[in-house]
């Protein structure tokens, strides 16, 4: 799956974690920064990722900054990407399974390793359920159906 991962200056060590396991998992990742720990503006990183989803050049997408907030509201910005702020595995699921959800957020100050591994596995294995989820999302994505 091609899935792309950004963050702040905060979730910069998650983030190459992250990026890291996803190619070990046999994804291809694309990494759109930040590339130190610099101060950063995460409406910038999160306005990229949300570019990327929704023109189709990633399948999902990665969202952290350090407590997954800031960043998932510039994410959700964009009327194509769903991102769902999640901290365990089932949210992540039913985000995918009831939500359609395109991009998943967690925050590295409140999230380990491990537990971010978790989530972003749900996410990645679980599909969209459609049926009488899909006229939902379609609202999601077109708010004046």
């Amino acid at each position: 799956m091609r899935i792309a991962i950004a963050s702040d200056h905060a979730a910069i060590d998650l983030k190459a974690e992250l990026r890291d396991w996803l190619i070990e998992q046999g994804h291809e990742v694309a990494d759109l920064g930040p590339d130190t720990a610099d101060s950063v503006d995460y409406p910038d990183f999160g306005y990229r990722l949300a570019a990327v989803v929704a023109d189709g050049t990633a399948e999902r997408g990665v969202a952290l900054c350090g407590s997954g907030i800031g960043i998932s509201i510039s994410v959700n910005r964009n009327p194509s990407v769903r991102c769902a702020l999640v901290s365990e595995p089932l949210s992540a699921a039913l985000a995918r399974e009831h939500n359609d959800a395109n991009c998943l957020a967690m925050g590295a100050r409140l999230t380990g390793i491990d537990m971010a591994k978790a989530c972003l596995t749900a996410f990645l294995e679980t599909e969209f359920a459609g049926g009488r989820h899909q006229r939902r999302v379609d609202k999601l994505t077109n708010p004046d159906i």
